[in-house]
């Protein structure tokens, strides 16, 4: 089985009129992991929805293993969109159902299988994630990292040629998230054929994982290759985000209270 390449061509993406990225054109490939890096803002989230199919571009083609996904008519986009696992930000996942009914939604809600089958291939998923103990358990008794690590295990339990994360590694400590890039590498090794695509804007997991990275910043793509060629780049922009540096912003910190206001909030401070 060939794995699907992600190309975007002449893509521009936004809502209604406000236009957040202008001409993209890149290829994420197939069977690699691929980092969407760049600052809060810059619009990595929405290029995600476009390849989920959850939003339609303004103009230009999200193409799927050489298909134009918005062409394709809608037998065939559902197809398409069944092959796509997503790990959602915060997991995703529901309050009312145990750990082992949530990463088996894919299959309940759509296939009609004995619940035995349903609940081994729930353990199946858990377990390679770490989390087979926790079966029986609910959302509420987890751990961030442990409700991101059983939004993954859903988003792989029908085994999709294209996996997709958004930010998998925010909100969580420095070791949890090594922990989290480690189980990514490992679920893609698992799955060769896989294309996965996380969008981040974490360096560690950038450096940890990416095989290919593409950068967004001011509404369109100013790098598109490997990590090698990344951080050799010289472009200023590029090395002041991966060396961390504030660049030259001044701030005006200095910004006096009204006393009148001032003397309102001491008076409440003292009641």
């Amino acid at each position: 089985m060939q794995a699907w390449d992600i190309e975007f061509r002449a893509l521009s993406v936004g809502y209604g009129e406000h236009v957040v990225l202008r001409d993209i054109n890149a290829v994420l490939p197939g069977g690699k992991v691929s980092v969407i890096l760049g600052g809060s803002g810059c619009g990595k989230s929405t290029l995600l929805r476009h390849i989920i199919g959850l939003s339609r571009p303004l103009s230009g083609g999200v193409f799927i293993g050489g298909r134009d996904l918005f062409a394709l008519n809608q037998a065939e986009f559902r197809r398409v969109r069944r092959q796509m696992g997503v790990l959602f930000q915060d997991g995703a996942l529901l309050g009312a159902l145990s750990l082992a009914q949530n990463v088996t939604l894919p299959l309940s809600e759509h296939l009609r299988l004995p619940k035995p089958l349903i609940r081994e291939a729930a353990l199946r998923v858990l377990r390679m994630v770490g989390l087979e103990d926790f079966a029986d358990f609910y959302p509420n008794q987890l751990s961030g990292g442990m409700r991101k690590r059983a939004g993954l295990a859903r988003a792989i339990i029908a085994e999709p040629r294209i996996l997709l994360c958004d930010e998998p590694t925010s909100g969580l400590d420095p070791i949890t998230a090594a922990r989290m890039d480690e189980l990514l590498r490992s679920m893609h090794q698992q799955y060769a054929d896989m294309t996965l695509v996380v969008v981040s804007h974490d360096l560690a997991s950038l450096r940890a994982i990416a095989d290919y990275v593409l950068v967004l910043r001011d509404g369109g793509a100013v790098f598109a290759g490997n990590l090698a060629e990344l951080e050799a780049s010289p472009d200023p922009y590029l090395r002041q985000f991966l060396r961390r540096e504030a660049g030259d912003q001044r701030l005006t910190l200095h910004q006096p209270a009204d006393p009148v206001v001032r003397a309102a909030l001491d008076k409440w401070l003292a009641s």
